[in-house]
């Protein structure tokens, strides 16, 4: 097997060209909240909860985004592999206007309401109050993820892979040493320790995008073409809404139904929601190959098959199929692998340090299964525009199966915290067969391009 996955040398040079920048980006990204997790936990266990339960908001407002992104490198790789470049301008104008709208609501919603958007996450006051704080200030960042996002997927869809991974990059660095200066107050810098970590987020936030704009007008880089950012194209958009609107009801459906899981956590104690917010952070960081794998190999395979290569397309995905489940065992020695260290990184209480324990042990197993769907679901489907199927999937896995079982775990039975942790990674292992059996009906080999 090892022979004829890895004997192609030009797939794997091109998939590694495409994957290994995007999770490096993701590791980027992953790495603040493991930074401001670290250093919160630094000083306050409530500190590091409550900042952690409040990040879930611009979790859910991410999830959202997805759903807009993931349009503009669905259709902008399958426009990119045709060579219609003016094409591929109006698809990221038409992204840019539906996360400028999406950005100005979670703004809104942080900065004006964020008691009552604590309040969906914990009833522990201590959390509450610390969370507002955050939130007002985190609140302003929000209106700027939106639109650097799309100018580093059309970054990525245009062969600028590595690009997005050194502006990712810089930010993170920027935003990691000025987590540091104003939570701790170095420097002579106040010490402003939740707040300062929202301020660090918001500072990095405008760099980033002044320095994906400036980016974008150098030669061979796409920028927007602002005289027909406010042209309907209708038969381009019929095609983004049709891939987008299945997308966002797969990614509200995973995102509230994760979110609900450290709510969950949250109504069973700060010990609980510490211990929850630690292995969060390095799950986050563990699925950052994966998810490089999906959105590398997702383009990839766009590009086979908007250049009219279904063949080709076909045989990439079946590649990464078995590269997959490679990443997803991977993934579960090295999650057993941290487990020691982790546990001995951050101030916690001991209670907390035994949830943290089970919960690793249980998330390890919960990779594979994380992997492979990330990688086939995200990746191959929608690379095909097959885009439905992860939403049906997480309405009967996640909605149907996970959620009800820690509602009544947690509400209702009183299960101790680990077994609650455990129903809430039931979904993406129990649906690896159907993934499987789905995946083998070819229904995401498409050619989505369309003579416009």
């Amino acid at each position: 097997m090892r022979e004829r996955l890895f004997s192609d040398k030009i797939f794997i040079k091109k998939l590694w060209q495409l994957a290994l920048p995007i999770a490096f980006q993701n590791l980027m990204l992953a790495s603040v909240a493991a930074a401001d997790a670290l250093m919160l936990g630094r000083v306050t266990q409530d500190s590091m909860a409550a900042v952690s339960l409040a990040t879930q908001i611009q979790f859910i407002q991410n999830m959202i985004l997805a759903a807009i992104i993931a349009p503009i490198v669905i259709l902008g790789a399958q426009y990119w592999g045709k060579k219609d470049e003016k094409t591929v301008n109006d698809i990221f104008c038409i992204g840019l206007r539906l996360c400028v709208g999406v950005s100005l609501l979670f703004f809104a919603g942080c900065v004006f309401f964020p008691r009552f958007l604590m309040l969906i996450f914990t009833n522990e006051e201590a959390l509450i109050v610390i969370g507002v704080r955050y939130l007002k200030v985190a609140g302003w960042s929000y209106l700027l993820t939106g639109i650097s996002q799309c100018y580093l997927a059309i970054m990525k869809v245009s062969e600028h892979a590595a690009q997005t991974a050194v502006v990712s990059t810089g930010a993170v660095l920027i935003n990691i040493v000025l987590n540091a200066v104003l939570i701790f107050g170095l420097f002579g810098a106040p010490a402003m320790e939740a707040q300062g970590a929202a301020a660090a987020t918001l500072i990095s936030r405008v760099i980033e995008l002044f320095w994906v704009i400036a980016f974008s007008y150098r030669e061979g880089y796409i920028h927007p073409d602002w005289s027909r950012i406010w042209k309907r194209n209708r038969l381009l958009f019929g095609d983004f809404r049709k891939c987008a609107l299945p997308l966002l009801g797969a990614c509200l459906f995973w995102g509230i139904g994760f979110t609900s899981y450290s709510a969950f956590m949250g109504h069973l104690g700060t010990d609980a929601a510490a211990a929850n917010s630690i292995a969060a952070v390095v799950r986050d960081l563990v699925c950052c190959m994966c998810n490089g794998l999906a959105s590398g190999g997702g383009i990839l395979v766009g590009n086979e098959l908007g250049a009219g290569h279904l063949d080709r397309g076909k045989l990439y995905g079946d590649r990464l199929v078995k590269i997959s489940f490679l990443t997803g065992f991977l993934s579960t020695a090295i999650m057993l692998a941290v487990t020691p260290f982790v546990t001995g990184f951050v101030k916690m209480t001991d209670q907390a340090e035994r949830h943290l324990i089970a919960m690793m042990v249980i998330m390890a197993f919960y990779m594979i299964g994380r992997t492979v769907n990330t990688i086939i679901i995200n990746g191959i489907f929608a690379a095909g525009g097959d885009t439905m199927f992860d939403m049906y999937s997480l309405a009967v896995c996640m909605w149907g199966i996970a959620i009800p079982l820690a509602v009544a775990g947690t509400f209702f039975l009183n299960w101790p915290v680990p077994v609650v942790y455990a129903c809430t990674c039931l979904d993406e292992v129990g649906k690896i067969p159907w993934v499987m059996y789905h995946y083998r009906k070819y229904i995401w080999v498409k050619d989505l391009t369309r003579e416009l």
